[in-house]
């Protein structure tokens, strides 16, 4: 089967990606831990949802991290850096909540954004071959 995009495009494309690991670090300050899957998954679908989830849920979003005890460490280290915020569940004293802190959503807001308009550049850059 013959490949649709070149050698070249293929590069733009990674080129994106490594765009868009660069700025996911500056959403960090530059802390290489939260350079990692683990945390992607995380933040990503607390952000995803507006309403705050429950830790259990948030545990099942690390997809890559099959120990509930392991997805737990990365949830507190998001919770001791302030990144997340962690508070009883009104509905379910046996749960607890997750939500963004304020200033995470922000900056989590603003990376999404940029990113997209980076994939709309990097898009009009790769027009299939004929």
């Amino acid at each position: 089967m013959p490949l649709e995009f070149s050698k070249a495009q293929h590069h733009l494309y990674l080129d994106f990606l490594g765009d868009i690991g660069q700025r996911w670090l500056q959403v960090f300050e530059g802390n290489t831990e939260f350079y990692s899957a683990a945390y992607w998954d995380l933040l990503k679908e607390i952000w995803r949802n507006e309403e705050p989830v429950r830790k259990t849920d948030a545990l099942g979003f690390m997809t890559n991290v099959k120990s509930p005890h392991t997805a737990g460490k990365y949830i507190d280290a998001t919770i001791s850096y302030g990144f997340v915020i962690e508070r009883e569940n009104p509905e379910d004293a046996r749960s607890k909540l997750l939500e963004l802190s304020p200033d995470m959503r922000a900056k989590l807001d603003e990376f999404f954004d940029q990113v997209i308009k980076e994939l709309l550049v990097t898009a009009r850059k790769i027009e299939p071959n004929d």
